[in-house]
């Protein structure tokens, strides 16, 4: 691990004044679950350290609009457990659950869960290429071991994962991400927080460099009648996902009035496509439509050798997740 000023935010001003002054390499600081992994591994290497811990962003209340505002240092145990998010929003509950062991969730906060950084293996290992660490140098992935890499929204350049629960069921829900800069406030709309790798894969999020995350905001609607998280994965607990699944219905009798699909473990972001779901709307919430719907969301779906089997998995997946939204059923 390499030397490294530190310095406590006393408010968001001074943070992004920080941010703002380093050298590019500065990093904010809160529960650490996921920096402190890459900077043992030397992944990260910054020169300041802002502690941001101390910062009035660890509330949850009631926004103006009559959804929620979950404070960016709120602990993901704590946003899984509020009352008002288990009534309203069971689907962000669940997947936060879905997601990790207690002692990580006592750490991991809301803001440091939108910016963890992928969980590939060329990624960690200094000694193989890989365009998000060094751009240019290549990616080990394509030609190598890939069973838990992309199958949607790749690129020559990259072919790794987003590893959040927690944002896959954000993505579903149309959150809105609040960030503060030099510039001042602003929202960025949760489905263009994250981006695809294309040309520039070590660009993970449309945040700039020197603005903070402050708070996340869930809307009024929250599908607390018909959602479903179905998560996939290698071992019953505490592993990254395979394939995810955060589906969200609105029914009217037999007839599907809004449907929301997000899928984790297959693509550099949550992955949404408006087609799939609008391909839902009018439709009887029957197997043989959330057949059709799967087929139409993985229509582009490209395997790299060992993980092609991801493509057959996530559509069964898929249909899973929307007869349990349907039913109304969630099991454990």
């Amino acid at each position: 691990m390499n030397a490294f000023g530190y310095v406590r935010a006393g408010d968001v001003g001074i943070a992004v004044r920080a941010l703002a002054d380093g050298d590019g390499r500065a990093r904010l600081i809160a529960g650490g679950t996921n920096l402190i992994d890459l900077m043992k591994e030397n992944v990260e290497r910054p020169s300041l350290l802002i502690d941001i811990t101390h910062l009035p962003l660890g509330a949850i209340q009631a926004a103006d609009d009559g959804g929620l505002r979950i404070g960016a240092l709120v602990s993901n145990t704590d946003v899984a457990y509020h009352p008002e998010v288990e009534r309203r929003y069971p689907l962000l509950s669940r997947a936060i659950l879905a997601g990790a062991s207690a002692q990580v969730r006592n750490m991991a906060s809301v803001g440091g869960n939108l910016m963890q950084r992928t969980r590939c293996v060329y990624f960690y290992d200094r000694a193989t290429p890989c365009n998000k660490r060094t751009p240019g140098a290549g990616c080990s992935a394509i030609g190598g071991f890939t069973r838990y890499h992309a199958i949607l929204g790749t690129s020559e350049h990259c072919i790794a994962v987003h590893p959040s629960d927690m944002c896959v069921a954000l993505a579903a829900l149309d959150a809105v991400v609040r960030v503060t800069g030099p510039g001042g406030e602003r929202a960025i709309a949760f489905e263009d927080f994250h981006r695809l790798p294309a040309d520039t894969p070590h660009i993970d999020t449309n945040k700039r460099t020197d603005e903070i995350i402050t708070a996340v905001d869930l809307p009024a609607r929250g599908f607390a009648d018909h959602y479903a998280y179905v998560k996939v994965r290698d071992r019953a607990s505490y592993a990254f996902a395979l394939v995810s699944v955060a589906a969200a219905l609105r029914i009217n009798g037999e007839t599907i009035e809004e449907g929301r699909l997000a899928l984790g473990g297959v693509a550099h972001k949550p992955w949404r496509d408006r087609a799939a779901e609008s391909a839902l709307v009018g439709q009887p919430a029957s197997r043989a439509t959330f057949e059709r719907v799967a087929d139409l969301l993985l229509r582009d779906a490209r395997g790299f050798g060992h993980n092609a089997f991801k493509i057959p998995l996530a559509k069964r997946a898929v249909i899973r997740g929307l007869e349990q939204a349907a039913k109304g059923v969630n099991p454990p």
